[in-house]
């Protein structure tokens, strides 16, 4: 089993359309696929149409393994299911903080399936905090969504400044472009700065696309209706790289 984590400390730069869509992605291949939304806003469930459970939450995400079970949903396409989020799970950080190995507890967690998996995906909020911590631990490659824009650059720099001076693996995290837009000169230039300061992005991106903003009404991936479009292509193309990278056989 391959646990990867779609990640950013910057929030709307299209991490939860991205783990949407590589589940969606993975499943087609075959694989038995589990996304797991971290996020307490739930996107991800909202865009599978997959209600959360009302009794997954604080400590027994962590410590009640057939509570966590339980949990999870089916979904509409096979191979797929997911644990949807729910809104407690913005106090996860106040729970893990009174637990003991408070940084392992998420691995623990997901081990009660990781018979059933082939490919686990964890769509993870927008910030660094003891789950993110987990995350940075259990996940085999971490994919990080990059818009080719200042700030966007500048929370890449920080997360690799982060991992540095805490220990974590940085050849754990894959970062890629995301919401390019090719006819700016400045998305250009910086994508050329980072690949020169990083040589692990990924050379496929995902373009900025109508399409992708879709997924709210649609309540679908993007793959399941604009699959032979240039932004489902991208999203395949991105997939294929990550399988390469995480060695998913």
């Amino acid at each position: 089993m391959k646990i990867l984590a779609c990640y950013s400390n910057k929030g709307g730069v299209g991490k939860t359309a991205t783990s949407v869509n590589l589940a969606y992605a993975s499943a087609l291949k075959g694989r038995r696929t589990l996304l797991c939304d971290l996020d307490p806003q739930g996107a991800s469930g909202f865009y599978y149409r997959v209600k959360p459970s009302k009794k997954l939450k604080g400590k027994s995400f962590f410590k009640d393994v057939e509570c966590f079970t339980r949990a999870i949903r089916g979904s509409d396409f096979d191979n797929l299911d997911l644990v949807p989020a729910n809104l407690t799970y913005r106090d996860f950080d106040i729970f893990l903080s009174r637990m003991k190995n408070s940084r392992s507890r998420l691995k623990k967690a997901l081990r009660a399936v990781d018979s059933d998996y082939d490919v686990i995906i964890l769509d993870c909020p927008p910030n660094i905090s003891l789950l993110s911590e987990n995350v940075f631990k259990v996940a085999d490659k971490i994919i990080v969504p990059v818009i080719p824009t200042t700030l966007s650059v500048r929370t890449l720099e920080q997360l690799y400044t982060f991992f540095g001076k805490n220990k974590y693996q940085r050849k754990k995290l894959i970062p890629f472009f995301s919401m390019v837009q090719k006819s700016k000169n400045l998305h250009k230039e910086t994508m050329v700065s980072l690949r020169g300061q990083y040589k692990n992005i990924l050379e496929s991106s995902i373009p900025f696309s109508t399409e992708i903003e879709k997924m709210g009404v649609h309540r679908a991936p993007v793959l399941t209706y604009a699959g032979t479009k240039s932004v489902g292509n991208a999203y395949i193309k991105i997939w294929k790289d990550i399988e390469k990278r995480a060695k998913i056989g």
